[in-house]
């Protein structure tokens, strides 16, 4: 320990445990986290990682932040993420702490998952309304933060160029049932001290959106900060202004991992997401007639029969339905004998399809 150090104690009496323990709140540490490493180790968050090596955020024994680019120890057991808990030897991150959360989506091998954020408490669905809203991805998004284990937040953005702001608020109220929502603009600051006042000590938030979605913009709005912004075409293609997942530790006390924009076929599907996404589905569901329906012309469906009568949209029940065609899919892949089985039925379709 350095004498500046000693000196402090000596003074206020409190110790070095004290002080990275006072740190390790500011990195978001809350009580659900287990940050238990072996003597002689330090205690770390990643901020990036760079393939084979990462950067982590660390205090020294004497209450000192470090910022350390990391290599990854031979017999790492876990490929660390953003927002990763670890335990540091030799300048090696030699061991991941168990996760309390994870946002995931399938690995583009289309058989494993990745891992895109990890130790989430909140997940901001930052989704623009400055030409509409994109109702479909909103609920495609809500299931992969349900999945994840954290809180949703919807954040509307862009509110400063949408036409009808209550309008468009209702249309997401119904989508996301359940779920907070603020409306934002970067520009005339509408909603940042709100959402500012959401992001405390001992709040780890990552944010969830498309390209072009303003989540960049967010973050200098929240930060005053100037981090790059790019634009996007209407289709959603062009340069994104993220393109590595990165933790911010902000003014305001939180923690905020920005993660490159998504698209829709990225997203990893659970049911327990799906069920509170769509809880006004399986409350429909209850009343169907049978136990098993699926929806899909099963007699006395009582969710089809709200299609009918206007109390649910089709579109709603169309997205359900997709979701689920979904899921069933990642899990053949995952799954060698499923996915044969599956092939076998589409090949039979194709036949079938062939002779009519």
């Amino acid at each position: 320990m350095d004498d500046s150090a000693n000196e402090e104690s000596a003074g206020t009496g409190v110790g070095p445990s004290m002080k990275v323990e006072q740190f390790l709140r500011t990195l978001g540490r809350t009580a659900s986290d287990s940050l238990e490493v072996a003597e002689g180790m330090d205690l770390g968050r990643v901020s990036i990682v760079h393939g084979a090596n990462a950067d982590v955020i660390w205090c020294h024994k004497d209450g000192r932040e470090v910022i350390s680019t990391c290599h990854f120890a031979t017999n790492l057991n876990l490929r660390p993420v953003a927002g990763d808990w670890v335990a540091l030897h030799d300048n090696h991150i030699v061991k991941v702490l168990a996760r309390r959360s994870a946002l995931r989506r399938p690995d583009p091998n289309q058989r494993d998952v990745q891992i895109l954020a990890a130790n989430l408490d909140l997940v901001l669905l930052v989704v623009p309304i400055d030409r509409g809203l994109n109702v479909r991805m909103l609920e495609r998004f809500a299931v992969m933060a349900w999945d994840s284990g954290a809180r949703p937040l919807v954040v509307l953005t862009k509110a400063d160029g949408a036409v009808d702001v209550p309008a468009l608020r209702g249309e997401t109220e119904l989508s996301v049932p359940g779920v907070h929502i603020l409306t934002t603009s970067s520009l005339s600051g509408e909603g940042i001290e709100q959402l500012r006042g959401l992001l405390h000590e001992g709040i780890t938030a990552v944010m969830l959106g498309a390209s072009g979605a303003g989540k960049t913009s967010l973050l200098n709005a929240l930060e005053g900060s100037d981090e790059t912004t790019r634009s996007v075409s209407r289709s959603g293609e062009g340069r994104h202004a993220t393109t590595t997942r990165k933790l911010y530790r902000l003014s305001c006390g939180g923690v905020l991992l920005d993660i490159p924009g998504l698209r829709l076929l990225d997203l990893m599907v659970g049911q327990e997401g799906v069920a509170e996404t769509f809880s006004d589905i399986g409350e429909l569901a209850t009343r169907c007639r049978f136990r098993d329906c699926g929806h899909r012309g099963d007699e006395g469906c009582a969710v089809e029969a709200a299609v009918a009568s206007g109390e649910l949209s089709m579109r709603r029940l169309e997205n359900w339905r997709l979701i689920q065609s979904e899921m069933a899919h990642q899990e053949s892949r995952r799954d060698p004998s499923a996915m044969a089985a599956q092939r076998k039925r589409w090949r039979a379709n194709s036949k079938n399809s062939r002779k009519r």
